[in-house]
C-alpha cells in the first residue's frame, strides 16, 4: 500500500453552488469527512436529522449552528468542536461569507 500525505486545504473548488462534501477516510462504522461552506446555510425550515453520531470541528472560517432542542445559537470559530448525538435535529444558520469555512466531521455509531 502506497502512503500519501494530503492537505485539508488543497483541492477546494474556487466556486461552490452548494456545500462541498468529501469523504477523507472510511472504515466500518466510522467516516471522516471534509465539508466546505462558502456563505451557505441550511434551507429555511430544513433540519439535519442523522442516524449516526457526529463530532464536528470548525477548521477555518466561522459558522452558527442551531439545535432544535435548544433556543440558543452556537457560534463556532476555528478550533471549536461539538458532539451531535444521532437524532439531534440541527441546522447551519450561517457560514462565513468572506472566506471558505472548512469543517472536519467524524460520523460513527
Amino acid at each position: 500500500m502506497e502512503l500519501q500525505a494530503n492537505n485539508l486545504f488543497s483541492e477546494i473548488p474556487s466556486t461552490l453552488q452548494g456545500e462541498f462534501f468529501q469523504t477523507l477516510a472510511e472504515s466500518g462504522s466510522v467516516r471522516i469527512e471534509r465539508i466546505v461552506s462558502d456563505g451557505h446555510a441550511s434551507p429555511p425550515g430544513e433540519w439535519y436529522d442523522q442516524n449516526r453520531d457526529e463530532w464536528v470541528m470548525l477548521v477555518s472560517g466561522e459558522a452558527t449552528l442551531r439545535f432544535e432542542s435548544n433556543a440558543d445559537l452556537v457560534t463556532m470559530l476555528p478550533g471549536d468542536h461539538v458532539m451531535i448525538p444521532a437524532g439531534c435535529r440541527h441546522r447551519v444558520e450561517r457560514t462565513d461569507m468572506t472566506q471558505k469555512t472548512v469543517w472536519l466531521a467524524v460520523y460513527f455509531k
